[in-house]
Formats: structure tokens, C-alpha cells, sequence
């Protein structure tokens, strides 16, 4: 039987204090009240006295030095390395889930093999020790991980290190304005523009609340921010759906705004969907592109150009194949170097 791991509670913040020795959490959407001994939807957060605590601060389930491009991210730092960490639970509930094994987890009972501790300090050491450009927050949801990536985000800048949040979008406003002064890159999921698609498949009310923070990422922190969209047959697959997600990228984050469209693959508790035909994720491709994207990547697939091509000149700006990536046309203010044109790529950019 695995040994548990010693639970050490770690003082929150955003939250309210409510009659009863209840508590609000304002860390994400869902603002969990929570009684006394409870804990919110993320398994993560527990009410101690109506003060609220996290589980996770510095527990790690899984760190590495990855390719920035496996984010996925491609406009931002291309060819360089992030160090990715990331802890327990989340506050989705996707049926759908990649990393179900440490998503679903309770932050009470984290077998003692598999978390480890890692101090802010130590994060951003071992980033600079292993030549990383970036620290990302990823594997699990990083917004409820707000007390440690805010603090190793800080850490970070002060050492030279740009910052990544790996997110499924659903952090509060307030949530975004604190840690904002010290993100670079929100790479954001958009899973449909379907509020019937987030109800039944994640459990919360709307796709609303994820678009709404996305665009003040961009808007008010001025972060750079790619998207994703994991196409699930017979779920969020449909051309108008799409279609939607595509002309909301471009009217409100931007046309040179990356859109990921990646492959599903059956997993967690939907294993009875087939994975995703590549001519779907084709006929997406050709959607964004008619919606006036100018850079959409299809992914989780072993073919397919990863390239990225000047809209205009159509000169090659960066090569891909596999994570082995190459800048081959771009200026250092990220500009086509054929024709000028702008391409929302960084290369270069002061902590």
C-alpha cells in the first residue's frame, strides 16, 4: 500500500471569510463556499477555521525540461526549452481528461511516491541550470496552484526567466490581475463555443467565463496568448462550432492569434468516442482559415506541416519537424524578413 504523503497546509489567497466559518474561494469561476473541514471542487483547497488553505503549495507530480513548442506554443521563444511543473487536481471535471491519473486526485491523499517538494527557489535554479528560457505551469490546471506560481512567476522574472500558464481558462479576473505582472504567455484551452458541450462533458455553466478572461489576457496584460481546441468527434466537431471558435479568435484575440487544433484520443471515462479523423481536423484547418486566421496548427497527429509561413510572401518564418525547430525567416521584432509583415512572433522580449 502506498505510503500517503504528509498533507503541510499552506495560508491561501482570494478568498472571502463568511458567516459560520464558511469561506468563498475566488481563485477560479466556480467560487466555491466552503464549510468548515471541506474542501472546493479542485480537491485542493480546504477550509480550516474559515481561513482557506491550500494542499498543494511546492507539490509537484511532475516536472521537466520540454521543448517550448509541446505546450504547444509556437509564437513565443521558438527553439527554446521550458521547465514544466505541475502539481495535483483541478477544477474541471473533464470526462475527456489527458492527465485524469493527477487531475482527479485528491490534495489530502497524494500517495508520498508520487509528490514531491520543490521550492519556488529551487524551480527557477533548475530552470537556469538546465538552459530554460521559460517556466510552465502545466500537466495539471495552474490556476489552482495560485500561491506557488504566483511566488516561483516573481522569483521568475527577477532571475531573467519568462513565464507560461498552461490553463484551461477559468481563472477569476482577480486571479488573472494578480499574477499578471508577471506572465508572459497564456496558452489557453478553448474546448467549444457550446455551453451544452461544457455542462455535460466539464460541469460548469458556460464557455463564457473562459472567453471573457482570454481576452483580458490580451487586452489588459497584454500577455501573448495561443489557444487550443481538442476536437472530439460528435461533440464539439461540428463545422458551425468551429467555425465559431475560429471568428471569436480572430474578432477578439487577434488574426495572427495561433488556434491549435489538436487529435483526441479516447481516454478517463470517454473511451467510447473514436479518435478524431484527420479530415476533421483538415476541414478545421480550412475553417480557421476562412474565419481569417492566419496560423492554424493541427496537432496530435505524426503528420502534417507544423511550418509557419508569412501570410503574405508565403517565405518560410519557422521550420518544425518533430520538436526540432528552426528560425528561419524572421526579424528580431517579429516580422516576416522577406516582406515585412507582421507575424506575432517573439523572439526576443525583456522579462
Amino acid at each position: 500500500m502506498a505510503v500517503q504523503q504528509e498533507v503541510r497546509l499552506h495560508k491561501g489567497i482570494l478568498y472571502d471569510k463568511l458567516e459560520g466559518n464558511r469561506a468563498r474561494c475566488n481563485v477560479c469561476q466556480r467560487r466555491c463556499n466552503i464549510a468548515e473541514d471541506k474542501m472546493g471542487v479542485c480537491l485542493t483547497r480546504i477550509n480550516k477555521g474559515g481561513d482557506i488553505y491550500s494542499t498543494i503549495y511546492g507539490v509537484v507530480s511532475s516536472m521537466n525540461t520540454d521543448p517550448i513548442e509541446k505546450k504547444p506554443v509556437y509564437h513565443y521563444l521558438p527553439g527554446t526549452k521550458s521547465f514544466s511543473v505541475g502539481s495535483f487536481g483541478c477544477n474541471f471535471r473533464c470526462v475527456f481528461c489527458q492527465n485524469w491519473q493527477i487531475a482527479y486526485v485528491d490534495g489530502t491523499k497524494i500517495p508520498a511516491v508520487e509528490g514531491r517538494d520543490l521550492s519556488p527557489e529551487d524551480a527557477v535554479r533548475m530552470a537556469k541550470e538546465h538552459d530554460c528560457a521559460t517556466i510552465s505551469w502545466t500537466y495539471n490546471e495552474p490556476g489552482i496552484w495560485i500561491e506557488y506560481t504566483l511566488d516561483c512567476a516573481r522569483l521568475a522574472k527577477e532571475q531573467g526567466l519568462h513565464t507560461i500558464y498552461v490553463t484551461n481558462g477559468y481563472a477569476t479576473p482577480e486571479h488573472l490581475d494578480l499574477i499578471g505582472p508577471y506572465l508572459d504567455v497564456y496558452r489557453v484551452d478553448i474546448k467549444s463555443f457550446s455551453d451544452e458541450f461544457y455542462r455535460k462533458l466539464i460541469n460548469i455553466p458556460s464557455a463564457g467565463g473562459v472567453l471573457d478572461v482570454a481576452k483580458m489576457a490580451k487586452d489588459k496584460w497584454h500577455m501573448h496568448v495561443e489557444t487550443v481546441t481538442n476536437v472530439i468527434p460528435t461533440w464539439n466537431d461540428d463545422p458551425e462550432n468551429l467555425r465559431a471558435i475560429a471568428r471569436w479568435i480572430a474578432e477578439n484575440l487577434g488574426d495572427r492569434t495561433p488556434w491549435h487544433v489538436t487529435r483526441f484520443f479516447p481516454c478517463a471515462q470517454l473511451t467510447d468516442v473514436p479518435p478524431t479523423p484527420i479530415e476533421t481536423l483538415e476541414l478545421a484547418e480550412r475553417i480557421g482559415r476562412e474565419e481569417g486566421l492566419k496560423f492554424v496548427y493541427l496537432g496530435n497527429i505524426a503528420a502534417g506541416d507544423q511550418n509557419t509561413y508569412c501570410p503574405v510572401c508565403r517565405s518560410l518564418a519557422v521550420s518544425r519537424f518533430g520538436y526540432t525547430t528552426r528560425v528561419e525567416g524572421v526579424t528580431d521584432q517579429g516580422r516576416c524578413a522577406h516582406c515585412g509583415e507582421e507575424l506575432g512572433i517573439v523572439l526576443r522580449s525583456e522579462p
